[in-house]
C-alpha cells in the first residue's frame, strides 16, 4: 500500500515557526512566577504597602479577564499570526515601561497593559503551535507542555536571580526575551488562514447562559481567588530575600508542572474528574488554613506553599477539562468565557484581601482564601450531575464527551471486525495498513476509528483538527484500502482532553460491535506517554473485553496486557 511506513519523527523536530512560538510560551508561562520573588523588595524600594503591591496582580488579571471576552473575535477577524504579534509587542512595551517606572502606581498601570498583551498571546499560542507543527498534533502538545513546565519552574528562579540585582531586573528581562520571541515570530511564523466564520464578540458572554459552563466558571473564580491570595501574600511572612524566594517558588513551580502534566491525567482516569477536584479543593483549603494559622512561622509557610504546587497543578488541568466537557459551545468560546471568570477571581482577590490585611492582620487573607477553596466544593457539587453526564455521555445535545460518528458505508453484521484506532499524524496510514494485514489474515472486516481530540493544556483548549479534516482523513484511509480490495468502514471519535475517556469509548464500541481485536500503533507522543497509566492505550487495554494489539509495519502484532504496558513503558 502507498502509506508511508517510515520511523516516527521526533516531536522536537519541528519547523522554526513552532520553536519561535514555543520560546515565547516559555517566557509567558514564567509570568507571575517571575514577579513573585521581588514583591517584598518592591514594597521596600518604593515605600509601598503589601496591599498596594498586590495591585500588580489585580490590574494585570482584571484586564486579562476582560480582554478574554474579545480575543476570540479579534483573532478570527485579524488572523492568528497578527494577534500573536500584537500581543507580543504589547508585552514588550509594557514590561519595559514597568521596569523603567519609579512609582508603584506606574507599575500597576503598566501591568494592566501587559495583561492585554498576555490575553492576546495566550488565546492564540497553542492554536498556532498546533497549526504549524509537523507530524500531527501529538508533537505540538508535547512542545506546549514542555514550554509550560519550563516556564513555571524556571520563572521564579530567573525572577529571583534578576531580582537580587534589582527589582527592575525581571521586568526588563521579560521585555528583552519577548522582543527576541517577537522577532522570531515575525521571521518564521507564516500567515495562517482565518476561520470561515468570525466569532461574535458577544459569544463568550452568551455562553455563560449555559448552566454547566457558568457553574464551572464560578468554581474557577473561587479557586483563583484563593490561588492568587497565596501568590500575592505568601512571600511576606517567609522573610526571605529575592534569591531565596526564587528558590522556594521554583520548588512550587516544579510541582505545579509535574502534577499538571503527569499526575492529573492518571488521577482523573482512576477516580473521575469530579472526585479528584473535590479532594483537591479540600486539600488546598487545608494548606491555606495551615498558612493562616502559622503565618508567624516562616518555615511552615515555605513548606505549605511548595506543597500547594501539587494541588494547583492538578486543579489547573482538570478544571479546564471539566469546563470543556460540560460546555455545549465551541471550544474557543468556552475557553474565553471560562478565562473571563477565572481571571476576574484572580484579579479581585489581591485588592480585596489587601484591604482586609491592612484593617486586620496577615492571617485573615489566608483564612479567606481557605474559605473560598472550600466554598468551591458545593459550587462544583451543584454541577456534579452535568459533569457526570458529560463524562458518560447520555446522547443528549452536542457530543461533548467521546462520541462516534460514522463515515462512509455502515458496517455489515456478521463476522467480528478488526478495529484500528488512529489519530491525526503522519504514521496513521502505516498503522491502518498494518491493521488491514491483520484483518486479511484473520478473514475479518476492518473498521477505522479516527480519534479527533480537543487538546487541553492548563487553561487552554484547542481543536487539533476540524471535523472536515477528520472526515477527509478517514475517507482517504477507506479509499486506499478499497483500491487494494480490503473491505473497511470508518468512524470519527470526538474527544475532549481526557485520553483515558477516549480509550474507554473505543473499548465500549468494540464490545458493542463484538470486535475480534482492537489495534493501535505507536504514538508520536512517545512510549512513556502512550503506555502510562491514564493514557488512551492503557485505558483501552484495561477496559476492552477483546484482545488489544500493538501493530507496527516492521514487526508482528504484539498483544497488550498490564505487564506488556509496563515493559513497553520502561524499555521502548
Amino acid at each position: 500500500m502507498s502509506a508511508s511506513h517510515g520511523k516516527a519523527a521526533s516531536p522536537f523536530r519541528q519547523p522554526k515557526a513552532v520553536w519561535a512560538v514555543a520560546f515565547a510560551c516559555v517566557i509567558s508561562f514564567m509570568g507571575i512566577g517571575l514577579v513573585d520573588p521581588i514583591l517584598p523588595a518592591l514594597a521596600e524600594s518604593l515605600h509601598a504597602t503589601p496591599s498596594q503591591v498586590s495591585l500588580l496582580f489585580s490590574s494585570y488579571l482584571i484586564v486579562t479577564a476582560v480582554a478574554m471576552l474579545i480575543v476570540g473575535w479579534f483573532s478570527s477577524r485579524f488572523g492568528a499570526k497578527r494577534t500573536l504579534v500584537i500581543g507580543l509587542a504589547v508585552i514588550v512595551v509594557f514590561a519595559a515601561l514597568a521596569g523603567a517606572s519609579g512609582s508603584i502606581d506606574g507599575i500597576v498601570g503598566f501591568r494592566a497593559g501587559w495583561g492585554l498583551g498576555n490575553a492576546l498571546f495566550i488565546a492564540t499560542s497553542l492554536a498556532v503551535i498546533v497549526a504549524s507543527a509537523s507530524g500531527g498534533f501529538g508533537g505540538a502538545i508535547i512542545l506546549y507542555e514542555t514550554a509550560l513546565g519550563l516556564g513555571i519552574a524556571v520563572g521564579p528562579l530567573l525572577g529571583g536571580e534578576l531580582g537580587a540585582i534589582s527589582w527592575r531586573g525581571p521586568f526588563f528581562g521579560v521585555a528583552v526575551l519577548m522582543a527576541v520571541a517577537l522577532v522570531a515570530t515575525l521571521a518564521f511564523v507564516p500567515n495562517l488562514p482565518k476561520p470561515a466564520r468570525p466569532t461574535s464578540p458577544l459569544a463568550p458572554l452568551r455562553a455563560l447562559r449555559h448552566r454547566g459552563l457558568l457553574t464551572m466558571g464560578i468554581m474557577a473564580l473561587l479557586y483563583n481567588w484563593g490561588f492568587f491570595t497565596m501568590l500575592g501574600y505568601a512571600p511576606y511572612p517567609m522573610e526571605l530575600d529575592a534569591h531565596q524566594l526564587g528558590l522556594v517558588f521554583t520548588g512550587w513551580g516544579l510541582l505545579v508542572a509535574a502534577f499538571s502534566v503527569f499526575f492529573a491525567p492518571r488521577l482523573q482516569a482512576r477516580y473521575g474528574t469530579a472526585p479528584v477536584l473535590y479532594a483537591n479543593l479540600v486539600g488546598l483549603g487545608v494548606v491555606m488554613a495551615v498558612i493562616a494559622a502559622n503565618v508567624a512561622d516562616p518555615t511552615v509557610v515555605i513548606v505549605a506553599v511548595i506543597v500547594s504546587g501539587a494541588f494547583i497543578g492538578i486543579n489547573n488541568t482538570l478544571t479546564t477539562q471539566a469546563v470543556m466537557l460540560v460546555s455545549p459551545v465551541e471550544r474557543p468560546v468556552a475557553s474565553s468565557a471560562y478565562g473571563f471568570l477565572r481571571f476576574i477571581g484572580g484579579g479581585l482577590a489581591p485588592y480585596v484581601v489587601g484591604k482586609l490585611a491592612d484593617a486586620t492582620d496577615l492571617s485573615v487573607p489566608f483564612y479567606l482564601g481557605a474559605a473560598t477553596f472550600l466554598l468551591a466544593v458545593p459550587v462544583l457539587a451543584s454541577g456534579h450531575s452535568l459533569l457526570r453526564q458529560a463524562e458518560q455521555h447520555t446522547g443528549e445535545g452536542e457530543p461533548v464527551a467521546p462520541a462516534l460518528i460514522p463515515v462512509g458505508n455502515a458496517a455489515k453484521g456478521g463476522t467480528p471486525a478488526v478495529v484500528v484506532a488512529v489519530g491525526a499524524h503522519e504514521r496513521a496510514g502505516a498503522i491502518v495498513d498494518a491493521a488491514a494485514r491483520l484483518a486479511r489474515e484473520t478473514g475479518s472486516p476492518l473498521e477505522v476509528v479516527h480519534v479527533q481530540q480537543t487538546a487541553v493544556v492548563e487553561e487552554q483548549a484547542v481543536d487539533t483538527e476540524d471535523f472536515d479534516a477528520a472526515r477527509a482523513a478517514v475517507t482517504a484511509h477507506l479509499d486506499r484500502l478499497a483500491a487494494h480490495g480490503i473491505a473497511a468502514t470508518g468512524q470519527i471519535l470526538t474527544s475532549v482532553g481526557d485520553h483515558a475517556a477516549a480509550g474507554r469509548a473505543v473499548a465500549r464500541h468494540a464490545a458493542d460491535v463484538r470486535a475480534r481485536v482492537v489495534a493501535v500503533g505507536r504514538s508520536p507522543r512517545g512510549p512513556l506517554a502512550q503506555f502510562a497509566d491514564g493514557s488512551f492505550t492503557s485505558a483501552l487495554t484495561h477496559t476492552a473485553g477483546c484482545s488489544v494489539v500493538l501493530v507496527d509495519p516492521d514487526d508482528a502484532p504484539r498483544h497488550l496486557t498490564a505487564d506488556s504496558l509496563k515493559e513497553l513503558r520502561t524499555t521502548s
